[in-house]
């Protein structure tokens, strides 16, 4: 039956025995009534459709997947669809390294590192994961033959939005790290079911709406049921002695919440580790009451399961309200406690008790949203497993390590004990015994300083006492990291200083630092195929390597092609702004950008203090000599921080005006990007020319934007904060323009009593922008909208806007000097990237291996798919 070997062409299921065309003209040959020799014929080597690699198999397996995982077929299947056909094809050949990689260190007992946190801002998968394989560009061409286009593809991809900034994004980071550089990791967080909300603007007020990412699902998790535990949350304790006469305490708790675990593959560049990043569910023990349902109580038959879904249902809750702050904390114990269980049952199916536990385990604690892990590892190995105190808290301290994110004292998370006591009964003895014994210890080592107990203290004393979660993680963990050099020594000084008298040995600073998979060969392929066609493939896995195009620098024809890439990216960021604002920008302005969380500190405000003062100089002399410039902001605020959500009117109020007026002729644009994301990141950062990294010096504790737009080639404007005085440091001074107060400086001005009215009084140009708000020529004449920021910065100005103002203006003014000559804005910008090395989250990663974790890489050989 010859016809049987005709390949079949669509809607037919596309499944096949391939046979080579030797193989075919043998048996074509054959009469019906000849027996075939199989000895004679060629042995026919066929690839697996779940792992080959192969343009040929990529293609058979993308339109299985279509046709058997979708039920659609090419005549009514929609982008949505081929999306989803495409992510299986390129998961199928993850998880074959992903139970591999699990096999592995199953088998050889190895440490494993896991990553405690409330946000992983992972970004789109997809062409990640293509990139990873090194199957991107078979698989665009398998696309491209069948009239598809990949990067159309790729945006169907929702962007999950399980994180507010850089505390998700670089968890996200470091995922990618640990799997680049084969180190046995796990990460360990929420499933939320709606992320950070959609950001819209409105009338320019920021507006939120859910952000519905599993809307249609999410191809790259695992359901694994089967690993489900029980979280109790309430109740009360009972204390009892045992038969042997031992103190015990049981909790009973109030009600029980499961959580369930989805697993999605987190692969590294070019290698075969895979490893897991596990995200917990919440759902309810029983959830449907049968009977009150057949009693017409319709919703008490589902109020368990709508209260305990709760948990997992949206990052970060309004904590304005005591039903927010419970939620809050119950998520965070949900998340913590279904971690700990999962680690333990793994332990005990290689050991067979947790003595060695912190030999094989370690964990690290992402600011302090995990800190009640200590409590809880506390309570599961003393009143779950008997071990008795002592052991039970050398093993949890010798486990876990704390990264500490902030420098705010009020950043820094703390619980009432009423509430604290009331979720968390039995974690609140333990805290209360916790604190005792160490407090002893401090009063034996420090007899004479009753103060610094205080300090130490685990509990707040007040009106209302409090659990300090900040001191609880110093307390049960061995290390204590900084993520930025001021950063962690200003820790030492001032937020944790008592804890530095006391242990300085368990300080460390671990200066962040962002993937060059993600920030470079992603959003910026044209820049990372010059750079690859100068100096090889290495620096995507050794970043220092990136050093290597300096000797660039001079090469015309290396410059030209630098710009010309920049230029691009400009263009592309250009049409997106038309697409979504419908704003016209110059491509040849001065991108000038700051996207990132809005907050006071970091002073988005003060860059519209510029604008207007450039719009206000245009006004008085409509023939000035401005380089134009672009403006562009992004980032979200608080759903409940009214400043930071008038400072976003305030840009767009801004933008209204100045974008309108035909005196400005265009020399100035403003444009703020709604919801900024992981993927306008990618968009944004390629395409900037200067990166405002502007906050309060002694406020930011690192900053990672800072570290993509320097990666991409921005020069950055800022001050010396956080990551700033590191980027300087290994950019050069002269590569970075340089304002603003320091650290010292802003503490001695606020000691000596800063008074913002003087510098409003004493600077005339100063004074004329924040007339121009006051009046209200910006909010159509009302005089209300904008006083709480004037009357901010008059009376308080608690960031030092108005003392940093002229240094910012008169240094904006050297960018737009700098600017005019592109051969040398080049250079700076070449040298700029060049010299990033340090910033690669990679470095990051091998510090904690080697420093704070004590693990090493595994290697993962992979064999045949059988």
């Amino acid at each position: 039956m010859p016809y049987l070997l005709t390949p079949t062409s669509y809607p037919l299921p596309p499944t096949y025995y391939l046979l080579t065309t030797k193989l075919r003209q043998i048996i074509m040959q054959t009469k019906p009534q000849q027996s075939v020799n199989l000895d004679s014929c060629p042995t026919v080597a066929t690839e697996d459709d779940r792992t080959g690699m192969s343009q040929e198999t990529l293609r058979r397996a993308f339109l299985d997947n279509l046709f058997y995982l979708q039920g659609k077929d090419r005549n009514n299947a929609s982008l949505m669809d081929y999306y989803y056909a495409l992510a299986y094809t390129v998961r199928d050949r993850l998880l074959h390294r992903f139970i591999k990689t699990g096999r592995t260190y199953h088998e050889q007992k190895v440490k494993v590192v896991s990553y405690l946190s409330a946000e992983f801002l992972m970004g789109r998968h997809l062409a990640n994961n293509l990139l990873s394989l090194e199957i991107y560009d078979k698989m665009e061409q398998v696309l491209s033959d069948l009239g598809l286009d990949l990067e159309e593809l790729i945006e169907q991809e929702p962007d999950p939005g399980l994180g507010n900034g850089g505390l998700g994004r670089l968890a996200a980071c470091f995922l990618d790290s640990l799997a680049n550089l084969e180190m046995p990791a796990t990460g360990y967080g929420i499933r939320y079911e709606f992320g950070i909300f959609r950001q819209v603007l409105q009338d320019g007020w920021q507006g939120e709406v859910p952000d519905n990412w599993l809307m249609y699902g999410n191809p790259w998790e695992i359901a694994r049921p089967e690993d489900t535990v029980e979280i109790g949350l309430g109740g009360y304790t009972e204390a009892h002695h045992d038969e042997k006469g031992h103190y015990k305490v049981c909790w009973i708790p109030e009600r029980k919440v499961k959580a369930i675990p989805f697993d999605t593959p987190v692969a590294g560049y070019k290698t075969n580790t895979v490893n897991s990043l596990r995200l917990w569910k919440a759902e309810a023990s029983e959830s449907f009451n049968f009977e009150a349902f057949n009693a017409g109580n319709y919703d008490h038959a589902v109020a368990e399961k709508m209260s305990s879904e709760t948990i997992s249902k949206v990052l970060y809750p309004n904590d304005n309200t005591p039903q927010g702050k419970e939620l809050r904390l119950a998520q965070q114990y949900f998340f913590v406690a279904a971690s700990l269980q999962d680690l333990i049952r793994i332990h005990l199916n290689l050991y067979p008790d947790l003595t060695n536990f912190h030999e094989r385990s370690a964990i690290q604690l992402n600011d302090t949203h995990p800190a009640v892990a200590v409590a809880e590892l506390m309570r599961l190995l003393i009143d779950e497993y008997d071990i008795y105190w002592d052991q039970a808290w050398d093993i949890t301290q010798k486990t876990l390590a704390y990264t500490n994110h902030t420098l705010m004292p009020e950043a820094l998370e703390r619980w009432s004990v009423h509430l604290f006591g009331k979720l968390l009964p039995r974690h609140l003895e333990i805290i209360y015994e916790l604190n005792h014994r160490f407090l002893e210890d401090v009063r034996v080592w420090f007899p004479d300083d009753e103060d610094l107990a205080g300090e130490l203290s685990i509990i707040e004393e007040g009106d209302e006492k409090k659990v300090r979660m900040a001191n609880l993680a110093c307390v049960g963990s061995h290390a204590i990291n900084g993520v930025a050099a001021l950063h962690t020594e200003l820790l030492k000084k001032d937020t944790l200083k008592a804890f530095a008298r006391l242990w300085s040995e368990k300080f460390f600073n671990k200066t962040n630092g962002v993937t060059p998979r993600r920030w470079i060969l992603m959003s910026n392929p044209k820049l990372a195929e010059l750079v690859t066609e100068k100096i090889g493939g290495g620096w995507l896995k050794d970043l220092d390597q990136m050093r290597g195009i300096e000797k660039y620098i001079n090469d015309q024809a290396f410059c030209e092609r630098w710009r010309a890439i920049k230029q691009e990216n400009k263009a592309h960021l250009a049409a997106y702004i038309k697409k979504t604002r419908n704003i016209d920008v110059n491509v040849n302005s001065i991108f000038d950008v700051q996207v990132k969380r809005i907050h006071e500190y970091k002073r988005q405000h003060l860059a519209v203090l510029h604008i207007i003062a450039l719009y206000n100089r245009i006004k008085h002399n409509p023939n000035i000599d401005l380089v134009p410039r672009t403006f562009i902001f992004g980032g979200k605020a608080a759903p409940g921080y009214f400043m930071a959500k008038l400072i976003i009117k305030l840009i767009n109020s801004v933008a209204d005006v100045v974008n309108k007026d035909p005196d400005v002729r265009g020399r100035i644009k403003v444009v703020f990007l709604p919801n900024f994301s992981v993927s306008l990141g990618q968009k944004i950062y390629p395409a900037a020319d200067l990166s405002e990294q502007i906050s309060t010096a002694g406020k930011e504790a690192s900053g990672t934007g800072n570290m993509k737009f320097a990666m991409n080639g921005a020069l950055t404007i800022g001050t010396l904060d956080g990551a700033n005085i590191e980027i300087r440091e290994e950019a050069g001074a002269e590569n970075f323009f340089l304002f603003g107060l320091t650290a010292e400086e802003v503490y001695a001005m606020k000691a000596d009593g800063y008074d913002p009215m003087t510098y409003f009084q004493e600077n005339a140009e100063l004074r004329g922008v924040i007339n121009r708000i006051a009046k209200g020529d910006l909010s159509h004449g009302n005089q209300k909208l904008f006083k709480p920021i004037v009357d901010s910065l008059l009376y308080h100005d608690p960031y030092m806007l108005l003392a940093d103002y002229q240094a910012y203006s008169e240094c904006q003014d050297r960018v737009g000097e700098a600017y005019k000559d592109q051969e040398t804005w080049t250079k700076m910008s070449i040298l700029n990237s060049a010299r990033m090395g340090k910033f690669s989250s990679d470095r990051t990663i091998k510090e904690y291996c080697q420093e704070i974790w004590g693990v090493e890489p595994v290697k993962i050989d992979l064999e045949a798919y059988q």
